[in-house]
């Protein structure tokens, strides 16, 4: 028989140790993970006291527009900057599923 039979499991190459998150971040860019992990023995994992990473910006806005966030956020009683966020998010999911739409 030539070639490997499909029920023999496939050997997995060995994960790198990596010094940073950047170089593992860079590796996994660059790299098939299926080389190195058997998926179909994973399982599921929850973490519901995971934070997002977060990274800040500097955005400019016209003052009037500030100041109509501000006066939504107080009517809201949330923090301005958490509303923009709560805007963007759902702007971004609404594009995201428009542009789904229009692949399918």
């Amino acid at each position: 028989m030539i070639g490997k039979p499909e029920n023999m499991p496939k050997k997995l190459k060995n994960i790198p140790n990596f010094k940073s998150e950047d170089e593992e971040r860079a590796f996994w860019a660059n790299h098939d993970s299926t080389e190195y992990v058997n998926w179909d023995e994973s399982e599921s994992t929850i973490f519901p006291k995971l934070k997002p990473t977060t990274k800040s910006i500097s955005l400019r806005l016209p003052v009037p527009m500030l100041n109509e966030l501000r006066l939504l956020a107080n009517q809201r009683d949330v923090p301005y900057q958490s509303l923009i966020k709560m805007f963007l998010k759902e702007r971004i999911d609404r594009e995201l599923r428009n542009t789904r739409k229009k692949a399918a």
